[in-house]
């Protein structure tokens, strides 16, 4: 068993150096590097089916502790500012995919019902991981596109959870019993379940946490974590319920907490060891040989599950009102299969065999998927200039930008503010005090409602949309400031704003300092860079306390 976790690892390494210098996902050669092992024969040489039985079980800490972090990063909060999009696009995402990829697996596979559910919820789940790393390398980590994403993705993640839950009775002893009463059973557990947890929380953890700290002990704070997770899982065990569920909740527990941040930086290490070799694991069960004889399904279902959820998500986002920019940008980042795929299709795999190892081609085309992301995002800005040059008002709804046209029609000599942020509502509130007029830009519908409850001046629109410069008057305007750090998103706007009014004063924001050139090149007059502004305003009150000045060449700094 050492010797097959030494190579795992060492191969995850070399494997994983490559695909880094090819912008590919980790996660894909986890998955090549178990696909690697088992083809090579060296797993028959390093170890048996004991050893592979024995990493499944230890591979089983990387998915509590997976569940254990998307437990706390879960956000009530979050999920409500979201919900418009969680709510009505998650929803119909997760419902159409689950339909169109069950009826295919049922016709063309002949799995039984229960096979054919779990290929279904695996095909609706997508990896928000690749994603959400591709929009922070474009800079649009706050646009509509990641922000629709990141709403699916909670969808999904919520969804996916419950679905484990349920899996091992799929499955188990109680397969073959009516599910009715026995679904009906787990609720009543799951719901006992969770009081208790929500105890724990209030009344226990709080506590045990903060005695631990005040040791200062890391191991002791490390150690409290991991039998908090492990403990909180085995009670749900105990109730017949999934360890995930337990997992899940006992991270759902201590999210509220102070200690969240020291919880989640002391527990990832331990999730990434252990999820790699699961991913690894799922890796070692396909057979290249079956693969490679049926290429041409492996290449079939990549190609319509990647085409399938693209387009999907691409018309749910412009059903809700979003640019082609967003739809495509969100469509592409959620079109591939996910980690919880392969979690699935592996879990299932040991409950069950599947007719005819037709897992062998899922897998298979469900890893490809995810593979094939970074290359169409590189693509993705030639896809919606296109979509937005032919055909700019296919299937969207301009109920919202069409509302609030006309308070913004009279608007002359005035500021136009892009995000509504913390910087955006200080912004407002100065140029108020000062008697300029303004008008807010952002896709936070309760932001806009209040706001025009208010009497200011709002438009729910996406800023890379060209009409919505001319309704905000763009051309008579002075200002506009885009108050949130998302260079790509706010060049290409930019570039909009440019064109009717080159006279106009562009205030831009960024994150780092080598992106502040591109975000002038592109027509900002005035650069304001996090770091450097955070850095002036530190030195500013620390002299200030000390009751000292600022030197000359700070000054010019």
């Amino acid at each position: 068993m050492f010797s097959l976790i030494a190579l795992m690892l060492v191969g995850v390494v070399a494997v994983s150096l490559i695909l880094l210098r090819l912008r590919q996902s980790l996660l894909v050669g986890y998955f090549l590097c178990g696909i690697a092992i088992s083809n090579t024969g060296l797993l028959d040489m390093l170890a048996g089916e004991d050893a592979t039985a024995a990493i499944n079980r230890v591979s089983e800490f990387g998915v509590m502790l997976l569940l254990f972090v998307i437990g706390m990063e879960f956000s009530l909060k979050e999920l409500k500012h979201l919900r418009r999009f969680a709510f009505r696009g998650g929803a119909a995402q997760i419902a159409i995919t689950m339909a169109a990829a069950g009826a295919a697996a049922w016709a063309y596979f002949g799995f039984p019902w229960t096979q054919v559910v779990v290929v279904a919820v695996a095909c609706a789940m997508s990896s928000t991981a690749i994603s959400i790393k591709l929009y922070h390398d474009m800079g649009i980590a706050a646009s509509s596109g990641a922000r629709l994403a990141l709403a699916i993705a909670i969808m999904q993640d919520l969804f996916v959870i419950a679905f484990l839950v349920l899996l091992p009775a799929m499955f188990g002893d109680g397969a073959a019993h009516p599910m009715g009463p026995q679904l009906i059973f787990t609720a009543v557990q799951g719901a006992l379940f969770i009081l208790a947890a929500v105890l724990l929380a209030r009344f226990v953890i709080p506590h045990v946490l903060h005695a631990v700290s005040q040791t200062r002990s890391r191991e002791l704070f490390t150690l409290t974590v991991a039998g908090l997770c492990i403990g909180v899982a085995y009670l749900a065990a105990l109730m017949d319920l999934s360890l995930v569920l337990g997992a899940f909740v006992a991270g759902v527990a201590v999210s509220e907490c102070m200690y969240k941040h020291r919880i989640m930086s002391e527990v990832g290490p331990f999730k990434d060891l252990f999820l790699t070799l699961f991913f690894v694991s799922v890796g070692l069960g396909i057979n290249l040989g079956q693969v490679a004889d049926a290429w041409i399904l492996v290449l079939s279902i990549t190609v319509l599950l990647l085409a399938g959820k693209t387009l999907l998500i691409g018309v749910i986002a412009r059903l809700l009102g979003l640019s082609w920019r967003a739809a495509t940008t969100a469509g592409i980042g959620l079109g591939s299969a996910g980690e919880f795929s392969l979690v699935l299709m592996g879990k299932t795999s040991q409950l069950t065999d599947w007719a005819g190892n037709a897992n062998q081609p899922l897998l298979a085309a469900m890893a490809l998927s995810m593979a094939m992301v970074p290359v169409l995002m590189d693509r993705a800005p030639r896809i919606w200039t296109f979509l937005e040059r032919f055909c700019p008002n296919f299937l969207h709804r301009q109920r919202h930008t069409e509302s609030v046209a006309a308070q913004s029609a009279p608007l002359s000599e005035h500021a136009i503010i892009c995000g509504y942020g913390p910087v955006g509502q200080a912004l407002v509130k100065a140029l108020t005090d000062q008697g300029v007029a303004s008008v807010v830009i952002d896709l936070n519908a309760d932001t806009i409602r209040k706001l025009q409850s208010e009497g200011q001046a709002a438009l729910f629109a996406d800023a890379s949309q060209p009409d919505v410069w001319d309704l905000v008057n763009v051309s008579e305007a002075r200002l506009v400031a885009f108050t949130f750090p998302a260079t790509s998103a706010v060049s290409s706007a930019m570039h909009l704003v440019r064109e009717r009014n080159h006279a106009i004063t562009i205030i831009a924001r960024t994150a780092f300092s080598n992106e502040a050139g591109s975000l002038a090149d592109a027509g900002a007059n005035i650069v304001l860079q996090d770091e450097v502004e955070t850095s002036r305003a530190v030195i500013d009150r620390a002299l200030g306390a000390l009751e000292l000045n600022l030197s000359p060449r700070q000054e010019e700094s």
